[in-house]
């Protein structure tokens, strides 16, 4: 073999050689290339999928939050009052108190101190657990208890029923008050009874012991079944409030010390209506010194109120 030709087999081999390695190379870059693309894409694809499980995990939250935000707005069961409870009747004597101050009608501009200031509203009928009946004087079906007990209308005068809209008891008739043993009671003294605390009108059931009773809205009755019913003896209701009262702007006084019609300041009460009030009503327990606030019922019925004492207030008596 000439050198020549020797030479030419060497370039040859390298050529092969140069073009194997070009080829190689060139996979191996294209195969590099497939890796760092399917790399690329897995990353994708996990962020992908991480942004899907967020945006799911989001929705679950926003969904829950949604959920609990209804079960907020969803009515609670309202809190229903025993009307056959009561205090435990006091076998003391009534005791004689001592006289009050004298007082006199005020007829000036003037300020009155060492006031005792409570709180009352109209008996909402939601608190009322008794099964509807039908109520003389007003359309549709209302609670018994809400009606006859010493909680309701009987004795309150003025109540809210299921819709919100005012009623109160027109005529007492000639009934009286009966305690939870069925037994006639009357007023004896300041807060106390001839025969323990009143619970219902003298009319309405009476289970097999002759104690007061009343069928349940639920079912059944509240102390057992009842076995006869005994006459109201002409008690009626009515529609609207028996006064145009509002709440927190109206109180009432006794009209022996502040006359109805009354412009009365109180300042315990400036954060609420301004504190500004008109002697619109009265009542049995209100004496002397002692203003009632009507208010709007609140959300339970243990819920009895403000009581303060020893306040100063302003009375702008009427002309």
């Amino acid at each position: 073999m000439t050198l020549k030709r020797r030479r030419s087999d060497i370039v040859a081999r390298r050529g092969q050689l140069t073009a194997a390695a070009f080829c190689a190379l060139i996979l191996g870059a294209a195969g590099v290339l497939r890796a760092v693309l399917s790399e690329d894409g897995s990353r994708q694809q996990r962020r992908l999928e991480r942004s899907a499980v967020s945006v799911a995990a989001e929705r679950r939250l926003a969904e829950r939050a949604r959920a609990v935000a209804a079960h907020r707005r969803l009515p609670r069961p309202a809190k229903h009052i025993n009307v056959l409870s009561t205090p435990a009747p006091s076998a003391a004597h009534c005791l004689k108190s001592s006289p009050p101050l004298p007082e006199h009608p005020i007829s000036r501009r003037q300020w009155l101190g060492g006031v005792s200031i409570t709180e009352y509203y109209p008996a909402p009928e939601r608190w009322f657990a008794g099964r509807p009946i039908a109520a003389p004087g007003l359309p549709g079906r209302y609670s018994a208890d809400f009606l006859y007990s010493a909680r309701g209308l009987a004795m309150e005068g003025d109540g809210v029923d299921r819709h919100g809209r005012r009623v109160h008891i027109a005529q007492l008739g000639s009934t009286g008050w009966v305690n939870a043993t069925g037994q006639p009671t009357v007023p004896a003294c300041l807060g106390k009874w001839s025969n323990g605390f009143p619970v219902w009108l003298i009319g309405g059931w009476r289970n097999h012991s002759g104690a007061v009773t009343f069928p349940l809205g639920s079912g059944g009755w509240s102390h057992g079944r009842g076995m006869r019913i005994l006459p109201y003896g002409g008690v009626t209701f009515s529609a609207e409030p028996s006064l145009p009262l509002r709440y927190y702007h109206s109180i009432a006084v006794d009209p022996r010390l502040i006359p109805l019609g009354s412009h009365v300041y109180v300042p315990a009460y400036r954060h609420l209506g301004g504190g500004w009030f008109i002697a619109q009503d009265t009542g049995g327990a209100i004496r002397g010194r002692h203003i009632d606030v009507y208010r709007s019922p609140p959300a339970s019925p243990d819920d009895l109120g403000r009581y303060t004492t020893h306040q100063r207030i302003l009375v702008i008596p009427p002309g």
